[in-house]
């Protein structure tokens, strides 16, 4: 049963990782190409590594909860840091002067 849990979180993770690859690829500009690549990388991170975590600790012993504990905080640590690197890198492109993508812009092209 839990293999087949962490299956499901895994192959959801897996989605998610999609999700945002396209995501990143049919986005107009810089800043909304960040949005996948911050919020589905975060949530496809997060499911297939707790799916991971699950599936080590199918044979209960106390490496694998170690095991399953370091992936957790591998998670908390993501969960931290990509949302702050996403807002770090958007910062970057508004003092730089990148402009942003209107309908506009495209119909002048």
């Amino acid at each position: 049963m839990i293999s087949i849990v962490s299956m499901i979180l895994i192959v959801s993770g897996l989605i998610f990782f999609a999700g945002g690859a396209v995501g990143i690829l049919r986005f107009p500009d810089f800043y909304t190409r960040l949005h996948p690549a911050g919020k589905l990388d975060t949530m496809g991170l997060f499911m297939t590594l707790s799916g991971m975590a699950l599936y080590v600790l199918t044979d209960f012993s106390l490496a694998a909860l170690l095991t399953a504990l370091k992936i957790m905080l591998i998670v908390v640590f993501i969960f931290i840091t990509s949302p702050t690197a996403t807002h770090s890198i958007a910062d970057a492109g508004m003092r730089s002067g990148l402009p942003h993508w209107s309908r506009d812009q495209k119909e002048s092209e």
